[in-house]
């Protein structure tokens, strides 16, 4: 098997500082691990002028655009990285997959309006990446076998050169306004209740879309948003006609590394406090709560029989269950659920399996799906879809992309949701919504 080159570049904590120097490239892309810390976050990694852009026809099945991907992916060939570098892409794919893109691998009704018209799958073919590793404080040029000595030379001299700064701006052109009044969701949470009784589900994850008319660089309201709201499942990707993906997301979807499993849902959350003493009170909450622990468990259950369908028989665990995870504005619980990917699957298998997430859609899945796209009037488009990569070793990690705006037609979107079960109050989930995304809108607002 062939060996990818490595070539060290100068460490840089912050990913943005070698990013601007390919913001304007075609399919510019950022993975971003936040501000990393022991627990969170490792990598940054960092692409632009793929070989290839494949995005899922509207009416192509996720099966047939699935293949499509290994196809892609094979053709660009298994590669090793040298000895001695433990690093998480040698060449492969990076992009996102909406939450519609659960459309096309489930049968769906058709009643959320598509007013984004944001296509359900993006994902590029990347021969190159810039990875830095926190972990060791290095940053380095990954090359696939198959790129060119002209083209690394060329990608060599562009990271070594300064990068004049910035002066783009990025403003709203009013204040971001919530789709639905506070009756609206009342009406919303009150039919998902009536389902609830009638036995159709036990939870449905429901969700809020805020807008507003947008002008400038979206890359500058994500250095904002980074610098406010730092999380280990961050992302920038580059759409066409200056639009772009910005995610601020704390949740890992799922992960394979070595065909080792792991997808962490979250699933219950709290408000930061204003003084230490309000912040450890509502921690402790959270961690107590018999409701949050009951709807975090209904989703373990949920992504253990998710990853049943893919993994070895036996292999599925929970090594971790009712984890705190505490963000700047938001305290969450967090589960672990494991597994061991079985002999005759892939990494595309996994996600065929499992995708869209089971934290943000509901049990049973499905029909809580089909609930979603009754009551959200609009479809989600990237919201609780996933930012991706996979490698061709079949390494893989990907989120959930919560706490993620869309910059698309001079607006951008933002969206706010939470588990809706038997006892939920909606004045409480409403203020949930709201909690999720204020540190987000609140940045936007004040640029």
């Amino acid at each position: 098997m062939s060996t990818c080159s490595v070539y060290p570049l100068p460490y840089q904590a912050n990913p943005a500082q070698y990013f601007a120097a390919i913001r304007h490239a075609p399919d510019a892309v950022l993975l971003d691990s936040g501000r990393p810390t022991a627990e969170r976050g490792r990598y940054d990694l960092l692409s632009a002028w793929p070989q290839a852009t494949l995005t899922v026809s509207p009416d192509e099945s996720g099966s047939d655009f699935l293949q499509r991907l290994r196809k892609n992916i094979a053709q660009l060939g298994e590669a090793n990285l040298p000895a001695g570098y433990e690093l998480p892409f040698a060449g492969g794919l990076i992009g996102y997959l909406s939450y519609d893109f659960g459309r096309h691998l489930e049968q769906m009704p058709q009643l959320a309006a598509d007013d984004l018209h944001l296509p359900d799958a993006r994902l590029g073919l990347y021969a190159w990446a810039l990875i830095s590793d926190h972990l060791a404080q290095t940053s380095q040029l990954v090359f696939h076998p198959t790129l060119a000595e002209r083209e690394r030379q060329r990608l060599i001299t562009v990271f070594s050169q300064p990068v004049a700064a910035s002066k783009a701006s990025f403003k709203l052109r009013g204040p971001m306004a919530p789709d639905l009044g506070a009756e609206a969701y009342r009406h919303a949470i009150a039919r998902i209740h009536d389902y609830i009784q009638a036995g159709d589900c036990y939870q449905v994850n429901f969700a809020q879309r805020f807008r507003a008319p947008c002008v400038g660089d979206p890359w500058t309201a994500y250095c904002a948003l980074r610098e406010a709201c730092p999380t280990p499942f961050s992302g920038f990707q580059s759409l066409p006609d200056h639009g772009a993906v910005l995610s601020l997301s704390p949740e890992r979807f799922v992960k394979i590394s070595r065909r080792q499993v792991e997808t962490r849902p979250i699933k219950g959350t709290r408000p930061r406090g204003l003084t230490p003493e309000e912040d450890a009170a509502n921690a402790a909450e959270l961690l107590a709560s018999p409701k949050d622990r009951a709807e975090n468990l209904m989703i373990v259950d949920l992504l253990r029989n998710d990853l049943g369908r893919s993994c070895r028989t036996g292999s599925v665990k929970v090594p971790e269950l009712f984890s705190l995870e505490s963000y700047p504005n938001v305290h969450h619980l967090v589960s672990s659920v494991t597994g061991e990917l079985a002999s005759d699957k892939d990494a595309l298998d996994l996600i065929a399996g499992s995708f869209p997430g089971g934290s943000i859609t509901g049990a049973p899945k499905i029909r809580a799906m089909q609930i979603i796209d009754e009551l959200e009037p609009t479809r989600r488009g990237l919201y609780c879809g996933s930012l991706v990569y996979l490698d061709v070793r079949g390494e893989m990690d990907s989120s959930i992309a919560i706490r993620s705006l869309l910059v698309k037609d001079d607006q951008v979107c933002c969206w706010g949701g939470g588990g809706i079960v038997a006892d939920s109050q909606w004045e409480a989930e409403y203020q949930e919504s709201m909690t999720k995304v204020r540190v987000l809108l609140q940045t936007l607002e004040n640029l």
